[in-house]
Protein backbone atom coordinates (compact mmCIF):
# COMPACT_ATOMS: atom_id res chain seq x y z
CA UNK A 1 0.00 0.00 0.00
CA UNK A 2 0.97 3.87 -0.54
CA UNK A 3 2.24 5.88 2.14
CA UNK A 4 -0.41 8.56 0.43
CA UNK A 5 -3.19 6.25 0.42
CA UNK A 6 -2.55 4.66 4.17
CA UNK A 7 -2.61 7.97 5.38
CA UNK A 8 -5.27 8.71 4.10
CA UNK A 9 -7.32 5.61 5.45
CA UNK A 10 -5.77 6.43 9.18
CA UNK A 11 -6.93 10.06 9.65
CA UNK A 12 -10.65 8.25 7.54
CA UNK A 13 -10.51 5.72 10.26
CA UNK A 14 -9.54 8.19 13.44
CA UNK A 15 -12.66 10.56 12.35
CA UNK A 16 -15.00 7.96 12.21
CA UNK A 17 -14.20 6.72 15.62
CA UNK A 18 -14.51 10.33 16.34
CA UNK A 19 -17.57 11.49 15.16
CA UNK A 20 -18.97 7.48 16.71
CA UNK A 21 -17.77 7.83 19.97
CA UNK A 22 -16.63 11.29 20.83
CA UNK A 23 -19.62 12.94 22.03
CA UNK A 24 -20.86 9.74 24.33
CA UNK A 25 -18.21 11.32 26.92
CA UNK A 26 -19.35 14.20 27.47
CA UNK A 27 -23.06 15.03 28.87
CA UNK A 28 -25.19 16.77 27.18
CA UNK A 29 -26.51 20.32 28.40
CA UNK A 30 -30.28 20.76 28.32
CA UNK A 31 -31.52 24.40 27.95
CA UNK A 32 -31.55 25.32 31.31
CA UNK A 33 -28.17 23.86 32.54
CA UNK A 34 -29.25 20.04 33.33
CA UNK A 35 -27.96 17.75 31.97
CA UNK A 36 -28.87 15.05 30.46
CA UNK A 37 -29.06 11.31 27.70
CA UNK A 38 -25.21 11.01 29.41
CA UNK A 39 -24.38 7.53 28.67
CA UNK A 40 -23.07 5.29 31.59
CA UNK A 41 -25.06 7.27 34.86
CA UNK A 42 -26.03 4.24 37.35
CA UNK A 43 -29.94 4.49 37.27
CA UNK A 44 -30.77 5.79 41.28
CA UNK A 45 -34.21 5.15 42.70
CA UNK A 46 -35.37 7.92 44.96
CA UNK A 47 -38.57 7.96 47.64
CA UNK A 48 -39.39 11.37 48.00
CA UNK A 49 -41.52 11.77 51.07
CA UNK A 50 -44.55 14.26 50.61
CA UNK A 51 -47.44 14.79 52.81
CA UNK A 52 -51.65 13.90 53.11
CA UNK A 53 -53.72 14.44 49.81
CA UNK A 54 -54.85 17.74 49.92
CA UNK A 55 -51.80 19.53 51.38
CA UNK A 56 -48.90 21.36 49.88
CA UNK A 57 -46.50 19.15 50.90
CA UNK A 58 -48.26 16.39 48.43
CA UNK A 59 -48.24 19.12 45.37
CA UNK A 60 -44.72 19.95 45.88
CA UNK A 61 -43.27 16.63 45.95
CA UNK A 62 -45.01 15.01 43.20
CA UNK A 63 -44.13 18.12 40.64
CA UNK A 64 -40.45 18.28 42.03
CA UNK A 65 -40.57 14.28 41.87
CA UNK A 66 -41.55 14.23 37.96
CA UNK A 67 -39.28 17.79 37.63
CA UNK A 68 -36.04 15.43 38.66
CA UNK A 69 -37.16 12.54 36.14
CA UNK A 70 -37.49 14.30 33.22
CA UNK A 71 -34.61 16.10 33.42
CA UNK A 72 -32.66 12.88 34.16
CA UNK A 73 -32.95 9.45 32.65
CA UNK A 74 -30.90 8.05 35.17
CA UNK A 75 -33.00 9.29 38.22
CA UNK A 76 -36.38 7.48 38.95
CA UNK A 77 -38.08 9.59 41.63
CA UNK A 78 -41.14 7.99 43.34
CA UNK A 79 -43.22 10.45 45.71
CA UNK A 80 -44.54 9.13 48.73
CA UNK A 81 -47.25 9.79 51.15
CA UNK A 82 -46.95 10.79 54.68
CA UNK A 83 -48.20 12.22 57.57
CA UNK A 84 -46.20 15.29 56.84
CA UNK A 85 -43.39 16.73 58.30
CA UNK A 86 -42.62 15.05 61.37
CA UNK A 87 -43.03 11.62 60.08
CA UNK A 88 -40.65 13.23 57.04
CA UNK A 89 -37.72 14.00 59.32
CA UNK A 90 -37.93 10.47 61.23
CA UNK A 91 -38.28 8.33 57.99
CA UNK A 92 -35.28 10.53 56.56
CA UNK A 93 -33.07 9.74 59.96
CA UNK A 94 -33.31 6.21 59.55
CA UNK A 95 -32.93 6.59 55.43
CA UNK A 96 -36.35 4.90 55.38
CA UNK A 97 -36.60 8.00 52.51
CA UNK A 98 -33.97 9.76 50.28
CA UNK A 99 -35.40 13.06 50.42
CA UNK A 100 -38.67 14.84 51.67
CA UNK A 101 -39.98 17.99 53.06
CA UNK A 102 -39.93 18.96 56.44
CA UNK A 103 -40.43 22.42 57.93
CA UNK A 104 -37.79 24.68 59.97
CA UNK A 105 -39.11 24.35 62.92
CA UNK A 106 -39.65 20.41 63.16
CA UNK A 107 -36.29 19.89 61.67
CA UNK A 108 -34.66 22.45 64.02
CA UNK A 109 -36.31 21.03 67.30
CA UNK A 110 -35.62 17.32 66.17
CA UNK A 111 -32.15 17.73 65.66
CA UNK A 112 -31.81 18.70 69.20
CA UNK A 113 -34.09 16.38 70.65
CA UNK A 114 -36.79 19.12 71.58
CA UNK A 115 -40.11 17.65 69.99
CA UNK A 116 -43.02 17.78 71.78
CA UNK A 117 -42.51 14.01 74.10
CA UNK A 118 -39.66 13.22 71.62
CA UNK A 119 -36.27 13.42 72.86
CA UNK A 120 -34.73 11.40 70.10
CA UNK A 121 -32.12 13.78 68.02
CA UNK A 122 -33.13 13.33 64.67
CA UNK A 123 -29.32 14.65 63.52
CA UNK A 124 -28.81 12.56 60.13
CA UNK A 125 -31.19 14.78 57.95
CA UNK A 126 -29.40 17.21 55.94
CA UNK A 127 -31.26 20.63 54.30
CA UNK A 128 -31.10 21.42 50.62
CA UNK A 129 -32.83 24.76 50.17
CA UNK A 130 -36.17 26.75 51.12
CA UNK A 131 -39.19 25.91 49.30
CA UNK A 132 -42.21 27.85 50.53
CA UNK A 133 -43.17 29.99 53.77
CA UNK A 134 -46.29 28.05 55.23
CA UNK A 135 -49.04 30.20 56.81
CA UNK A 136 -51.18 28.91 60.24
CA UNK A 137 -54.57 28.91 59.09
CA UNK A 138 -57.43 28.51 61.37
CA UNK A 139 -60.70 28.09 59.96
CA UNK A 140 -64.22 28.94 61.70
CA UNK A 141 -67.57 29.15 60.22
CA UNK A 142 -68.51 32.73 59.88
CA UNK A 143 -71.46 32.72 61.78
CA UNK A 144 -69.56 31.08 64.85
CA UNK A 145 -68.91 34.30 67.14
CA UNK A 146 -65.38 32.86 67.26
CA UNK A 147 -63.68 35.60 67.09
CA UNK A 148 -59.99 34.30 68.82
CA UNK A 149 -58.09 31.08 68.95
CA UNK A 150 -58.70 31.72 72.78
CA UNK A 151 -62.78 31.45 71.95
CA UNK A 152 -62.18 27.81 70.99
CA UNK A 153 -62.70 26.42 74.75
CA UNK A 154 -65.44 23.12 74.61
CA UNK A 155 -64.38 23.10 70.67
CA UNK A 156 -63.56 20.59 68.52
CA UNK A 157 -61.14 21.42 66.50
CA UNK A 158 -59.31 19.18 63.68
CA UNK A 159 -55.40 20.18 63.94
CA UNK A 160 -54.09 17.58 60.89
CA UNK A 161 -52.44 13.82 60.68
CA UNK A 162 -50.53 12.86 63.83
CA UNK A 163 -46.88 13.27 63.15
CA UNK A 164 -47.61 16.01 60.66
CA UNK A 165 -45.94 19.12 61.04
CA UNK A 166 -49.77 21.06 61.29
CA UNK A 167 -50.44 18.94 64.30
CA UNK A 168 -46.85 19.87 65.86
CA UNK A 169 -47.68 23.39 65.61
CA UNK A 170 -50.99 23.43 66.92
CA UNK A 171 -49.77 21.45 69.84
CA UNK A 172 -47.13 24.16 70.17
CA UNK A 173 -49.78 27.32 69.53
CA UNK A 174 -52.22 25.96 72.13
CA UNK A 175 -50.50 24.67 74.85
CA UNK A 176 -48.58 27.99 75.24
CA UNK A 177 -52.17 29.54 75.25
CA UNK A 178 -53.23 27.26 77.47
CA UNK A 179 -56.07 26.18 75.71
CA UNK A 180 -54.49 22.47 74.44
CA UNK A 181 -56.88 21.13 77.40
CA UNK A 182 -59.71 23.02 77.30
CA UNK A 183 -60.68 21.96 73.38
CA UNK A 184 -61.53 18.76 71.61
CA UNK A 185 -58.73 17.97 68.99
CA UNK A 186 -58.86 15.63 66.55
CA UNK A 187 -56.32 14.35 63.92
CA UNK A 188 -57.79 14.61 60.77
CA UNK A 189 -56.15 15.12 57.23
CA UNK A 190 -56.68 18.29 55.44
CA UNK A 191 -59.25 16.91 52.95
CA UNK A 192 -61.10 15.00 55.94
CA UNK A 193 -61.04 17.95 58.18
CA UNK A 194 -62.68 19.96 55.65
CA UNK A 195 -65.26 17.42 54.64
CA UNK A 196 -66.27 16.99 58.54
CA UNK A 197 -66.66 20.91 58.32
CA UNK A 198 -69.11 21.12 56.25
CA UNK A 199 -70.92 18.40 57.75
CA UNK A 200 -70.84 20.30 61.19
CA UNK A 201 -69.09 17.58 62.72
CA UNK A 202 -66.12 19.73 64.06
CA UNK A 203 -66.29 23.81 65.24
CA UNK A 204 -62.72 24.59 63.33
CA UNK A 205 -59.69 23.35 61.60
CA UNK A 206 -55.94 24.26 61.34
CA UNK A 207 -54.18 24.09 58.83
CA UNK A 208 -50.22 24.89 57.75
CA UNK A 209 -49.69 25.43 54.48
CA UNK A 210 -48.60 27.76 51.52
CA UNK A 211 -51.80 29.38 50.29
CA UNK A 212 -54.40 29.22 48.41
CA UNK A 213 -55.24 25.68 50.21
CA UNK A 214 -57.12 23.33 48.60
CA UNK A 215 -59.43 21.86 51.51
CA UNK A 216 -59.81 25.41 52.59
CA UNK A 217 -60.95 26.39 49.28
CA UNK A 218 -63.09 23.80 49.20
CA UNK A 219 -64.81 24.16 52.37
CA UNK A 220 -65.39 27.65 51.31
CA UNK A 221 -67.23 26.81 48.71
CA UNK A 222 -70.13 25.16 51.37
CA UNK A 223 -69.92 27.02 53.77
CA UNK A 224 -68.79 30.89 54.83
CA UNK A 225 -65.53 31.00 56.88
CA UNK A 226 -63.45 33.43 58.55
CA UNK A 227 -59.79 32.39 59.38
CA UNK A 228 -58.68 33.53 62.59
CA UNK A 229 -55.81 36.55 63.12
CA UNK A 230 -53.50 34.08 65.31
CA UNK A 231 -50.53 36.63 64.84
CA UNK A 232 -51.96 38.78 67.56
CA UNK A 233 -52.51 35.95 70.44
CA UNK A 234 -48.68 35.25 68.91
CA UNK A 235 -47.46 38.43 70.29
CA UNK A 236 -49.49 38.50 73.30
CA UNK A 237 -48.88 35.34 74.54
CA UNK A 238 -44.86 35.52 73.90
CA UNK A 239 -44.84 32.45 71.23
CA UNK A 240 -42.35 34.55 68.98
CA UNK A 241 -39.94 34.22 72.07
CA UNK A 242 -40.25 31.13 72.65
CA UNK A 243 -40.00 29.47 68.55
CA UNK A 244 -38.14 31.86 66.94
CA UNK A 245 -38.40 30.13 63.83
CA UNK A 246 -42.18 31.44 63.37
CA UNK A 247 -42.65 34.92 61.73
CA UNK A 248 -45.19 37.20 60.87
CA UNK A 249 -46.90 36.81 57.60
CA UNK A 250 -49.98 38.47 55.63
CA UNK A 251 -52.41 36.56 53.52
CA UNK A 252 -53.74 39.05 51.33
CA UNK A 253 -57.52 39.92 51.15
CA UNK A 254 -59.52 37.73 48.20
CA UNK A 255 -57.46 34.71 48.39
CA UNK A 256 -60.37 32.60 49.28
CA UNK A 257 -64.44 33.35 48.95
CA UNK A 258 -65.47 35.87 51.19
CA UNK A 259 -62.46 37.16 52.91
CA UNK A 260 -62.61 40.62 52.50
CA UNK A 261 -59.53 41.34 54.73
CA UNK A 262 -56.17 40.72 55.47
CA UNK A 263 -55.50 37.83 57.04
CA UNK A 264 -52.50 38.28 59.82
CA UNK A 265 -50.81 35.19 61.34
CA UNK A 266 -47.30 33.36 61.58
CA UNK A 267 -45.21 30.93 59.13
CA UNK A 268 -43.04 28.14 59.52
CA UNK A 269 -40.80 27.83 55.99
CA UNK A 270 -40.82 24.18 54.33
CA UNK A 271 -37.41 22.74 53.44
CA UNK A 272 -36.27 20.45 51.16
CA UNK A 273 -34.77 17.92 52.94
CA UNK A 274 -32.42 14.68 52.60
CA UNK A 275 -30.66 11.50 54.72
CA UNK A 276 -26.88 12.16 54.81
CA UNK A 277 -26.14 9.36 53.50
CA UNK A 278 -27.49 10.21 50.09
CA UNK A 279 -24.42 10.85 47.03
CA UNK A 280 -23.49 14.20 46.87
CA UNK A 281 -23.80 14.09 43.16
CA UNK A 282 -27.82 12.95 43.18
CA UNK A 283 -28.14 16.02 45.27
CA UNK A 284 -26.53 18.35 43.68
CA UNK A 285 -28.62 17.06 40.29
CA UNK A 286 -31.70 17.32 42.06
CA UNK A 287 -31.02 20.62 43.00
CA UNK A 288 -30.26 21.64 39.43
CA UNK A 289 -33.55 20.47 37.79
CA UNK A 290 -36.18 22.31 40.20
CA UNK A 291 -33.86 25.33 40.39
CA UNK A 292 -33.49 25.51 36.71
CA UNK A 293 -35.24 28.33 34.82
CA UNK A 294 -37.93 25.71 33.70
CA UNK A 295 -37.82 23.89 36.57
CA UNK A 296 -39.20 26.54 38.53
CA UNK A 297 -41.64 28.02 36.32
CA UNK A 298 -43.16 24.02 36.49
CA UNK A 299 -43.54 25.00 40.27
CA UNK A 300 -45.60 27.80 40.06
CA UNK A 301 -47.39 26.54 37.66
CA UNK A 302 -48.26 23.31 39.77
CA UNK A 303 -48.95 25.50 43.23
CA UNK A 304 -48.88 29.22 43.50
CA UNK A 305 -47.24 28.59 47.28
CA UNK A 306 -44.31 28.19 44.90
CA UNK A 307 -44.15 31.62 44.10
CA UNK A 308 -40.99 32.40 46.08
CA UNK A 309 -38.75 29.74 45.40
CA UNK A 310 -35.79 31.07 43.78
CA UNK A 311 -32.01 31.01 43.71
CA UNK A 312 -32.19 34.22 45.53
CA UNK A 313 -34.00 32.76 48.38
CA UNK A 314 -32.45 29.35 48.51
CA UNK A 315 -31.79 28.85 51.74
CA UNK A 316 -33.86 31.26 53.13
CA UNK A 317 -34.86 30.30 57.01
CA UNK A 318 -32.56 27.49 56.75
CA UNK A 319 -32.11 26.01 60.23
CA UNK A 320 -30.36 22.64 59.73
CA UNK A 321 -26.88 22.05 58.01
CA UNK A 322 -26.88 21.64 53.92
CA UNK A 323 -25.95 18.54 52.42
CA UNK A 324 -22.40 18.79 51.03
CA UNK A 325 -24.51 18.62 47.57
CA UNK A 326 -26.48 20.99 48.39
CA UNK A 327 -23.19 23.17 49.57
CA UNK A 328 -21.41 22.60 46.43
CA UNK A 329 -24.61 24.06 44.31
CA UNK A 330 -25.64 27.02 46.45
CA UNK A 331 -21.80 28.19 46.28
CA UNK A 332 -21.82 27.64 42.92
CA UNK A 333 -24.83 30.37 42.72
CA UNK A 334 -23.10 32.48 44.64
CA UNK A 335 -24.87 32.05 47.92
CA UNK A 336 -23.60 32.87 51.97
CA UNK A 337 -22.96 29.83 53.48
CA UNK A 338 -23.37 30.69 57.18
CA UNK A 339 -21.12 28.61 59.47
CA UNK A 340 -24.13 27.33 61.09
CA UNK A 341 -24.90 25.66 58.09
CA UNK A 342 -22.31 23.86 57.78
CA UNK A 343 -22.21 19.81 58.17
Amino acid sequence: MKPSLRIILTVTLGLSLILAFGCSTDPEKGEEGTTSGQVGKKKHFLAFGGGPTGGTFNFFANKMASIISVNYEWFDVSPKGSGGSAENLRTLNKNGIDIGIVYSGDAFLGRNGKLQCDTTRYDKVRALSFLYGAPAQLVVRKDSGIASARDLEGKVVAIGNPGSGAALSAERFFKHLGMWGEMEHRNLGYSQAAADFTNMKIDAFWVLVGYPNSSIIEAASHTPITILNVHEDAVQSGFYDLYPFYSKVIIPKDTYEGQSTDIITFQDAALWCASDIVNDEIIYDCLRAVYSRQGLTGMVTAHKAARNMSVKNGIKSVSIPLHPGAIRFWKEQGGDILENLLP
